[in-house]
């Protein structure tokens, strides 16, 4: 063997070695759009560390939030880094499921964090889980429908307003809907959108004694509007509509309005996706007339290391990577500014470059800035949360709900008949867990 022919093994051995030494991180994620992104993005990462080899699990949102629930529960191990939201990681900071993000190195601008997105993410102090985006909620709408039907869509509508122009807009024949809104049963899925029009109609999922609420008018009121809504104005299986198919209908031209996660912005107004791009508007989540709430709305998707993993100085580079201002930077120079997660970071609504891009970034913030989930309702309650209830039974408890309530929406049943039946689920389970006395 001649020496050039010895050295190039050499370098092959020790290369093969070096990969097969790296560990391997494994990720948990939703199948939104800024995921399926950041893994397009992950050889940057991978290439400035080697030593670092990643793995995804991609998994629809009902089905992420049941696996992960389940592993980090059971100290399973089985992911080192889980994406979940500003909901679970309060609750599982303080049962000692999350390890706190203490190394992700001294760049990492902490204090760029948007103060009510970072403080849903921390406890005692100490930061839990990084924020990947960060949202509120809105409407989202086509210019060109509403100027067709002779309508002007005001800055801050209500929901009368909204359920003339969806029933003015529809247009069967043409197949299309005058507003698209989740159906699909989970207390993150439609719960989440029925929670925060309940809120904004004056309704609380609890009193301050934590009785439930279901047998008051409000949510009579709510559940009734929503229910005849999407029965005139609603897509045909609107009970299997989630954040994703939804989305893809309103870029098809289906929708004449979509009210949800202001991060669905920069997916309609792409070009490269969304057949009516260039004619979307935006506008705040609808209050109901007389009422001065809009729904309250604010949710983060984060990635936070499970206490079981065994990995986690790799995990928090991964994170400080995935989450930090460069790699909104690297986005925006591979897709434009329009298309960087939003909703995290003070700096990006400062950016000049990112506001004449992206249409939608002020009506974004502004969303974010007129939620308070330490005030969820207009009437007092002992919870935080806006679009969800901050206690660890309202995962399950949301989710049953939820269930009952796109059997309204699939017209298996009545809108008294599902109020009845969570009233009942939701004493039933309160009382169990010691809420009641």
């Amino acid at each position: 063997m001649n020496l050039k022919t010895f050295l190039l093994g050499a370098c092959s051995a020790v290369a093969l070695c070096g990969f097969a030494n790296a560990e391997t991180l494994t990720i948990a994620t939703v199948n939104n759009g800024d995921m399926i992104r950041m893994q397009g993005l992950t050889s940057e990462f991978t290439k400035a560390n080697p030593d670092i080899q990643v793995e995804w699990v991609t998994l629809e949102e009902n089905v992420l939030r049941e696996r992960v629930t389940t592993d980090i529960a059971a100290s399973g191990g089985q992911y080192d880094i889980v994406t979940i939201g500003n909901y679970e990681v309060p609750i599982w900071a303080k049962q000692q499921w999350l390890l706190p993000l203490d190394g992700l190195g001294e760049a990492y601008d902490i204090d760029d964090l948007l103060p009510a997105i970072r403080g849903g993410l921390s406890v005692d102090g100490k930061l839990y889980a990084a924020p990947f985006y960060g949202e509120s909620a809105m409407i989202m709408y086509r210019k060109d429908l509403f100027e067709k039907a002779g309508l002007t869509m005001p800055d801050s509508p209500t929901w009368e307003f909204i359920g003339e122009a969806a029933r003015k807009i529809t247009d069967r024949n043409a197949d299309i809907s005058g507003i698209c809104l989740r159906g699909k049963a989970g207390w993150g899925e439609n719960m989440a959108f029925v929670s925060a029009l309940t809120n904004s109609f004056g309704g609380r999922w609890f009193d301050e004694n934590w009785a439930p609420q279901f047998d008051q008018p409000e949510w009579k009121e709510s559940l009734q509007f929503y229910a005849d809504l999407m029965k005139d104005a609603g897509p045909s299986g609107a009970s299997s509509n989630g954040f994703n198919e939804n989305l893809t209908l309103f870029q098809q031209g289906k929708c004449g309005m979509w009210i949800d996660a202001t991060v669905a912005a920069s997916f309609v107004s792409n070009p490269k996706d969304s057949t009516v791009a260039d004619k979307v508007g935006f506008a705040l989540f609808p209050s109901k007339e007389g009422v001065a709430n809009h729904g309250n709305w604010l949710w983060s998707w984060n990635l936070a290391i499970p206490a079981s993993s065994q990995k986690a100085e790799a995990a928090q580079k991964f994170i400080a990577w995935a989450t930090s201002k460069e790699y909104t930077d690297l986005v925006a120079s591979k897709e434009g500014w329009a298309n960087v997660p939003p909703g995290t970071r003070t700096s990006l609504y400062n950016n000049e470059e990112y506001k004449k891009a992206a249409a939608f970034a002020v009506p974004t913030l502004a969303a974010m800035d007129a939620a308070d989930i330490t005030k969820p309702t207009i009437k007092p309650v002992p919870y935080t949360g806006g679009q969800f209830v901050a206690i660890p039974e309202f995962q399950a408890l949301g989710t049953t709900v939820g269930q009952l309530f796109s059997a309204v929406i699939a017209g298996q049943s009545s809108v008294d008949d599902a109020l009845t039946a969570a009233q009942a689920t939701a004493t039933r389970d309160m009382t169990r867990a010691g809420y009641i006395k």
